[in-house]
């Protein structure tokens, strides 16, 4: 049985994200997808948000992301891949492994899209990308001096750096 996880009439085959059911989680296949994309720059051209619902991310999720998504995501942060990877808690052996494979694991692929989400809200209240990337990866007073993407390697840190761009949005900067 496979599933189609986008609008039905997308004639482009890389915003496709389909889901081959064969025997459960480890049988499943997804190609395509763009969620990095997707959270940071939001739907674009014919990227319907309705391909990216929190249950097809989950289900996405739970299958593990294409690595492409991680180096969409090193693309956007503009941060070096040997710097990145430790944040996301993927060693260099690790990433090697996945590279040859072609897919991260779904802890690996959570942490991905929480991250992609940072830069999203970052971009969304900085207001260009550059100003998002200068953002995450400098010192922050509102977090007690710390660097946002070194303090959103936990989940607890990525929620108090959502919390303090929120606090920007509303301009109530602490």
């Amino acid at each position: 049985m496979s599933e189609i996880l986008t609008k039905p009439h997308s004639k482009t085959p890389t915003s496709a994200v389909v889901v081959h059911r064969k025997g459960g989680p480890r049988g499943a296949k997804i190609t395509g997808g763009g969620f990095v994309s997707y959270f940071v720059h939001g739907p674009t051209g014919k990227r319907a948000a309705s391909a990216f619902t929190p249950s097809k991310l989950i289900e996405a999720l739970r299958v593990g992301l294409s690595v492409q998504e991680l180096m969409v995501l090193q693309a956007s942060l503009k941060v070096p891949m040997e710097k990145l990877v430790p944040k996301l808690g993927i060693s260099k052996a690790t990433l090697h492994r996945r590279k040859a494979t072609g897919r991260l694991d779904p802890a690996e692929s959570d942490r991905v899209v929480r991250f992609a989400r940072l830069m999203g809200k970052a971009v969304e209240v900085l207001e260009s990308e550059d100003n998002a990337r200068q953002w995450l990866t400098s010192p922050q007073f509102g977090l007690g001096g710390a660097v946002p993407l070194d303090y959103a390697d936990t989940e607890v840190g990525a929620r108090e750096v959502e919390d303090l761009l929120g606090r920007i949005e509303q301009g109530v900067y602490s």
